[in-house]
């Protein structure tokens, strides 16, 4: 079985669906990677994958832009002649579909997260939408294809937006973590340790809930409460959802939070985080939550399709309403005051991680998904 992966970062191929494409070659199958130039590409090269760089720009409107991108991805696909195309996110889905569609190759589509144009309010948005509608019906659909989403709330969507008959869509939850490598502590902070860890990790956007993590932060400073509020990652250029740099380090020269940019070391990120917040507005299945869970870190989420498919209050963590800094603020009080509820939560997440979201289950679940569109066309 010959296969190509289509995502819209190498960064994204690189730490997502690293494991798939390992798992994909260690079971004798072709594999061909291909997203925008990036540094990533020479990282999954000198791993001995073939990497192609796409001429995409991920925020290009210009139709002469696209259809030269689809021109080239149709080239591509003539010559290479996949059994499978995966194409994640909403415009490689879109891209990937069409030209997948029209090479008669078949095709696995993988929507995380619906999405800047249907979360965002902006008149931009909000006018690409129909249009947006009309291609995902035409990429998504017909035969030997297959749509994978995260939750059961996109399920319901798709359902009844009629974008894919409800028997081609597959539920996989997450791209999956590795729980060999994302492991708890191994001591437990001491009560007198110092101020708890309380720690966000995601792309540095509005809509991850970056700005109601800064509001907690504020208000719990405000009651001289002894936490340190840690954002890990960077701005996303490509994002219109991107927090300016400038922003960030206002809000770490004003003693808020301190800003760590790009973290490499995940495990030992979390691993020494006390509390782990994503205050996001929707996901599709947050992977900094599994890998917290993973290390059996109490969590705090916000309770929107994707999240709450980690996250079940009181059980495994804790929900709290979005876009309300104020409830988050409570919510980490809460396992501030209460540590043995906070232990009782981590450990759980981790029972949780291990039995949903290990990335052997999910990689079992993909591969699935594509025997069944190989065999169809047999």
């Amino acid at each position: 079985m010959k296969c190509i992966l289509f995502a819209y970062t190498d960064w994204y191929l690189y730490n997502f669906r690293r494991s798939l494409a390992v798992a994909l070659r260690e079971k004798g199958h072709e594999i061909l990677l291909v997203s925008p130039p990036g540094p990533y590409g020479e990282k999954l090269q000198s791993l001995g994958f073939r990497w192609i760089a796409a001429p995409m720009e991920r925020t290009s409107l210009n139709p002469l832009r696209e259809l030269a991108l689809l021109s080239w991805l149709w080239r591509l696909m003539r010559k290479e002649r996949p059994d499978v195309v995966h194409s994640f996110t909403i415009k490689c889905a879109v891209y990937g579909g069409l030209v997948g569609r029209l090479v008669k190759a078949g095709r696995v589509n993988a929507v995380t997260g619906m999405g800047y144009v249907f979360i965002s309010p902006s008149l931009k948005a909000q006018l690409l939408r129909p249009l947006l509608r009309l291609l995902m019906r035409a990429a998504l659909g017909g035969d030997r294809a297959s749509l994978i989403l995260q939750n059961a709330d996109d399920v319901q969507l798709f359902e009844r937006a009629r974008l894919i008959p409800l028997e081609q869509i597959r539920l996989v939850r997450s791209s999956g973590v590795d729980c060999s490598r994302f492991l708890p502590p191994n001591d437990e902070r001491a009560p007198d340790g110092g101020p708890l860890r309380i720690v966000l990790a995601a792309r540095m956007l509005w809509d991850k809930g970056v700005g109601e993590f800064v509001e907690a932060a504020r208000l719990l400073k405000s009651e001289g409460r002894q936490l340190r509020f840690v954002l890990a990652g960077v701005p996303d250029p490509g994002n219109p959802a991107a927090i300016a740099e400038e922003t960030l380090l206002g809000w770490q020269a004003e003693g808020l939070v301190e800003w760590l940019g790009h973290v490499a070391d995940m495990p030992t990120l979390l691993a020494g985080a006390d509390i782990v917040v994503l205050p996001s507005y929707r996901e599709g299945l947050p992977k900094s939550l599994i890998e917290a869970a993973a290390c059996a870190r109490p969590l705090i989420t916000t309770d929107v399709p994707g999240c709450r498919e980690v996250v079940t209050h009181g059980v495994d963590g804790l929900l709290v309403p979005v876009r309300d800094g104020e409830a988050l603020a409570k919510a980490i009080a809460r396992l501030q005051d209460a540590p043995a509820l906070a232990r009782r939560l981590g450990e759980a997440a981790r029972e949780r991680a291990l039995a949903e979201f290990d990335e052997r289950v999910v990689i079992e679940q993909t591969l699935a998904a594509y025997y069944e569109i190989v065999n169809e066309r047999k």
